[in-house]
């Protein structure tokens, strides 16, 4: 038998064996989920990095409440809200009890903020500040037109426009409009229960006279954004706002400042909330926390993770969707800031790999943080909140606000003065030193992402694959070589 032929049937065989392919995109099974808009800027922007790794996660941002019933329907994988299931609700609605195994995740913080659409002498108004009883009153149909006594005083003097006020509400079941109305009962109760005719939270934001109601964060957003927006104002994640390039109300906390919903005012509210058992959190001491620097309507949003594979859950999406969560834990907070939200500590980063390792076929990460690129620790310490700014002397109550004529003193501002209309002034919307902002889908912030390595198995089998592959093309040739050197030994004798 020639050499070619008998390389040509090695080359064959070799051919023919199995090859183990390595761990690759198609070892991900996609995973859905479904629930809470205010986190969704966030989610798709992770979604999107994972994406070139081959990690599929389907996220349809319908609204907290739809999301903890879709997740109790067995309709999704993991649910995303602001609030936990109402076991027991307050407003007298029935009980979300599910028949899933279940625990809660932080992912990201955040602030509820005040977007608005307000101009005057035919320039945006930019450097708004509202106490939270003006807040209140304006949600609960008390204030209605923005030249209200009420806003003057917390301008200082600065008068607003005499024009109605819209204010924009949720019409869908929204974690947003739980939370707020969370801290209006808490911190107003005068004001919002006569208003509600019932104690405690809502999902489903009340009928409110004068006021507009939309489908989600974007839906709010879009219409205070709009020509026709002119007198309107919402309440939304900050991420909502900066994408649509408007300004935010900066609300007066418990030390009389009044502060924007930065990525550090968030941390520093957040060093106050209370921090049940099953990772749910305590809000009073948020609202009321004195340092200056804290942004009053700071919370978290929880991921609602399977802990058994009762349908439609399985050990390979347990993998997929602990992948996912080990991504976004640490080198996908890196880009909290960047689109309005604020980075979760260390504390809960650690509490959340603890609850992800009850999820079904999870991956092993999590055992050292040394290694976790979230951007609010550096050797054990917070960051973010180390370097908080101070506020400036022109948001102390009683100071006229940043950006008019005299700001920072304690003077009022002349009657009918007119708001600063310019954003270098003023409260921008996007804050200072901020980066630019993406909007929701957008793939500009996707980057290669360092996912947790497969099983040893798959790795060995590559291996072998791969060595199959160079022997199979190389010897060929050496078996040419060998023969000839025969024929030659051969003809020598």
């Amino acid at each position: 038998m020639s050499a070619r032929r008998l390389g040509a049937l090695v080359l064959a065989s070799l051919l023919a064996l199995p090859c183990a392919r390595p761990a690759a995109a198609a070892d991900f099974v996609p995973v859905t989920g479904s629930g809470s808009t205010w986190s969704q800027v966030a989610l798709d922007q992770w979604a999107a990095a994972v994406k070139k790794n081959g990690i599929t996660v389907n996220y349809t941002g319908s609204g907290s409440t739809a999301g903890r019933t879709d997740f109790r329907s067995a309709q999704v994988d993991f649910a995303v809200s602001e609030i936990p299931f109402q076991l027991r609700p307050e407003d007298g609605s029935p009980p979300e009890v599910s028949k899933r195994d279940y625990a809660y995740m932080p992912i990201v913080a955040g602030g509820t903020a005040f977007m608005y659409h307000l101009t005057k002498n035919g320039k945006r108004v930019e450097n708004l500040r509202l106490s939270g009883e003006t807040i209140t009153r304006i949600f609960t149909g008390k204030i209605t037109n923005w030249s209200d006594p009420a806003i003057t005083k917390d301008m200082n003097g600065v008068q607003m426009p005499n024009r109605k006020i819209t204010p924009v509400t949720r019409s869908d079941g929204s974690g947003t409009t739980a939370q707020f109305s969370l801290w209006m009962d808490g911190q107003y109760p005068d004001l919002w229960r006569p208003f509600f005719k019932k104690k405690g939270l809502t999902s489903y934001y009340p009928t409110l006279p004068g006021g507009k109601q939309q489908n989600g964060s974007n839906g709010v957003a879009a219409y205070v954004a709009a020509s026709y927006g002119e007198g309107a104002i919402t309440y939304v994640e900050y991420a909502y706002a900066r994408n649509a390039g408007y300004p935010v109300v900066k609300v007066k906390n418990k030390s009389g400042y009044f502060t924007l919903p930065t990525a550090s005012n968030v941390a520093v509210a957040l060093t106050k909330a209370e921090i049940n058992a099953d990772l749910t959190q305590k809000l009073e001491g948020v609202y009321n926390s004195a340092d200056k620097r804290a942004y009053p309507l700071s919370s978290y949003s929880y991921m609602i993770i399977p802990t058994s594979t009762q349908a439609p859950f399985t050990n390979e999406k347990g993998q997929t969707l602990s992948t996912f969560i080990d991504y976004f834990l640490c080198a996908g907070q890196q880009k909290a800031p960047e689109l309005g939200y604020s980075p979760l500590p260390k504390n809960l980063v650690e509490a959340a790999y603890k609850q992800m390792n009850r999820i079904p076929g999870h991956i092993t990460a999590g055992t050292d943080l040394s290694r976790c690129k979230n951007p609010t620790f550096e050797g054990g310490k917070n960051v973010l909140l180390e370097t908080a700014p101070q506020p400036e002397a022109c948001d102390e109550e009683g100071k006229i606000p940043c950006g008019e004529p005299g700001a920072g003193t304690s003077a009022s501002a002349p009657p009918g003065a007119t708001a600063a209309p310019t954003a270098d002034a003023t409260t921008p919307a996007v804050a200072a030193g901020d980066a630019p902002v993406v909007a929701a889908g957008s793939t500009a912030f996707a980057e290669p992402v360092e996912v947790a390595a497969q099983s040893g198995t798959a790795l060995v089998a590559g291996a072998v694959a791969t060595a199959v592959l160079l022997g199979a093309l190389m010897l060929p040739p050496v078996l040419t070589a060998y023969a000839r050197r025969r024929r030659r030994a051969g003809g020598a004798r």
